[in-house]
């Protein structure tokens, strides 16, 4: 599978940007990490996720027998464990930086490693990948965050726009508690889009509106265009965004 990919990232109406990314188009691996815990730890925190994700997937593709800090999931590809080792190796590295100034930090993580026609994809926290497939916008990822457990109960709750602690997160690298990432596996087909991004640049949009915004123009074009339009449409937050086009 061939791959054409942009990544761009902004501090936007923010003092400084608490979001990293990965575009590492050689080995197919993309990610989006959100830091958390001001205006230091947010930083530190995102980009020592990023570090550790790429430099734990290199080494398992060159070694995969190499020392994981989890097991091998019989049930799971490849891709899925190392990504899933590589979220947890991540998580160890923010929570061994813990102190002082950066005793509070810890990221978000949303990550892709296309491998074939296959893809992984793994997330914690409320960074998002999508795919777009002959128009179809489809969230690969469900966000770990108070607003989304509660509509996943059953409970009726206001629109994410009109929620007063959407932003809350439910897990998070670094931080006490759970910070499993979760891992699904995806076909790929020609033709599909990835989009993997922040909160800053998907609260702007709904959908409909992402998924039309999402199809117009080529991966740089179209990675470039979205993040502009997003601190068009008012977005507060850092807006970080990659998109990866499979062909």
């Amino acid at each position: 599978m061939n791959l054409l990919s942009h990544a761009v990232t902004t501090t936007g109406r923010r003092s400084n940007n608490e979001d990293s990314l990965c575009h590492a188009p050689a080995l197919g691996l993309f990610a989006v990490a959100d830091g958390l815990g001001g205006y230091d730890g947010g930083e530190v925190a995102s980009a020592v996720a990023m570090e550790t994700l790429l430099a734990f997937v290199e080494r398992g593709r060159r070694d995969p027998e190499g020392t994981w800090p989890c097991k091998q999931d019989k049930h799971r590809t490849l891709a899925e464990n190392l990504l899933r080792a590589a979220a947890l190796a991540a998580h160890q590295a923010i929570t061994a930086r813990r102190d002082g100034r950066l005793n509070q930090m810890g990221s978000t993580l949303a990550a892709l490693y296309v491998s074939g026609d296959i893809a992984a994809v793994a997330h914690v926290g409320d960074s998002r990948v999508y795919r777009l497939r002959e128009g179809t916008l489809t969230p690969l990822t469900r966000d770990h965050s108070l607003w989304a457990e509660l509509v996943a109960a059953g409970q009726a709750v206001a629109p994410r726009h009109q929620f007063p602690y959407r932003n809350q997160i439910t897990r998070a690298l670094g931080l006490a508690g759970d910070a499993r990432a979760d891992t699904t596996v995806v076909d790929v087909q020609p033709g599909d889009r990835f989009l993997l991004c922040s909160d800053g640049l998907y609260d702007p949009f709904d959908d409909p509106t992402l998924a039309l915004h999402l199809a117009t123009g080529d991966a740089a074009r179209c990675c470039e265009a979205l993040v502009a339009l997003a601190y068009e449409r008012g977005s507060t937050d850092n807006i970080t965004a990659v998109i990866v086009d499979a062909s």
